[in-house]
């Protein structure tokens, strides 16, 4: 009862102002053992596009692309409930299950479930002391390397022999929450192969273009982790300066990092080898998720407290448009050639596609209920999207066109 309880304040206190991602505190969910994982049987059904949502904004009428998405699968188990979805660059999809199902669900890109990895480790294999026997995290998101041989999760706590209470989305800076753990996940053998020390409530995760850092947003360290891709090792961490850091994206050149501000109105520019932080732009309240354009030129800012999508010019930081989607937009991803960028609504079971070009919605689809995680598949030109509940839903976008 009083776990119950502890979990339900934890939801409540992440909704207040919209700053914090709530999802991460599922509202209604126990922490418990893992569970035995369920048939993931795939469903193809020829379903028509949904109405658009009359809460966005729609694009230029007779458009060639507005209304290319078709919804193709449909995958539910009770051993799931995704954070987040990331796709590799050769047809490999990996769903993070947080703390609730303690594993992260390998799928090809044709739906076929390969493997529920656990996340349990024994950190001493990993030279790592002072917990013994094992222990298990709560996977967050992931990150592939540009040559898809192995892809990093953050956890955004640790449980077992000498960890202390469960990460809260409510934290404060040196309020002593307990630090957590990056893995590393061979793609090959489908295991954890390195384990890295990171700050307290790591959130996302990105690896330069070079293949040569791994970063992680700390969000009650309010801190950036940078990690040796080769030595895999921790090699700074960076202060920030502002509150909860979550999205992230780097620079063609892997010299500057970007770094949304989920508790502020900031995403903040790192120069990863002076380690300066400036502000770089102020697109809206609660900047959460970021992508950038195929060509470096551009980058885009889900505000989940504004209820927005904003462009932003790299080389100047202006605010070239905004378009308001429907509540809470979270996660983002974009197709190979830039032409889109799919945003999950999570307050409205939606998702929303937008052309980059004039940053109009094209279409409007619904989802199951909690969408949170979202991703572009490049081999099949998918766009998956996972749901807190425990689904991922795919459609189908190969008639996009410029």
């Amino acid at each position: 009862m009083l776990t119950t309880i502890w979990f339900a304040v934890k939801a409540l206190v992440g909704f207040v102002g919209g700053l914090f991602s709530a999802s991460d505190a599922k509202p209604g969910v126990t922490t418990s053992a893992p569970v035995k994982p369920a048939a993931i049987a795939p469903v193809t059904p020829e379903i028509p596009a949904p109405a658009p949502s009359p809460e966005a904004k729609q694009g230029t009428a007779g458009a060639s692309d507005a209304t290319s998405l078709v919804r193709t699968m449909r995958m539910a188990s009770q051993s799931m409930s995704p954070k987040s979805i990331v796709a590799g660059p050769g047809g490999l999809l990996l769903a993070q299950n947080m703390m609730y199902h303690h594993s992260i669900s390998v799928f090809r890109a044709d739906g076929a479930l390969l493997k529920t990895i656990p996340d349990s480790v024994t950190l001493s294999d990993f030279g790592i002391t002072g917990h013994p026997g094992v222990s298990k995290g709560a996977p967050v998101e992931a990150a592939f390397t540009p040559d898809g041989k192995s892809a990093w999760v953050s956890n955004y706590s640790m449980y077992g022999s000498g960890f202390g209470p469960e990460g809260l989305d409510s934290c404060r800076k040196g309020d002593g929450t307990d630090t957590s753990y990056a893995y590393r996940v061979n793609t090959s053998t489908l295991a954890v192969d390195a384990v890295v020390p990171v700050g307290a409530v790591p959130k996302y995760v990105a690896i330069t273009p070079d293949a040569s850092k791994v970063l992680v947003s700390n969000w009650c360290s309010w801190s950036l982790s940078v990690i040796d891709a080769t030595t895999t090792k921790e090699t700074a961490r960076i202060d920030l300066g502002g509150k909860y850091p979550r999205g992230i994206v780097v620079s063609p050149d892997s010299r500057t990092a970007y770094v949304a501000l989920m508790g502020s109105q900031r995403i903040v520019a790192v120069d990863l080898a002076t380690k300066a932080v400036s502000t770089f732009a102020e697109p809206g309240n609660g900047p959460r998720h970021l992508v950038m354009s195929p060509d470096g030129k551009f980058i885009y800012v889900t505000n989940n407290t504004s209820g927005t999508v904003a462009k932003i010019d790299r080389a100047t930081g202006a605010v070239l448009a905004t378009v308001k989607t429907a509540s809470e937009p979270r996660s983002m991803a974009i197709s190979s050639d830039g032409l889109a960028i799919y945003v999950v609504n999570y307050g409205s079971a939606s998702m929303s596609k937008i052309r980059t070009s004039d940053m109009h919605i094209l279409q409007t689809v619904t989802t199951d209920a909690s969408p949170i995680g979202i991703t572009y598949e490049p081999t099949k030109k998918q766009v998956w999207v996972a749901c807190y509940g425990g689904s991922l839903i795919v459609f189908d976008d190969s008639k996009l066109k410029g």
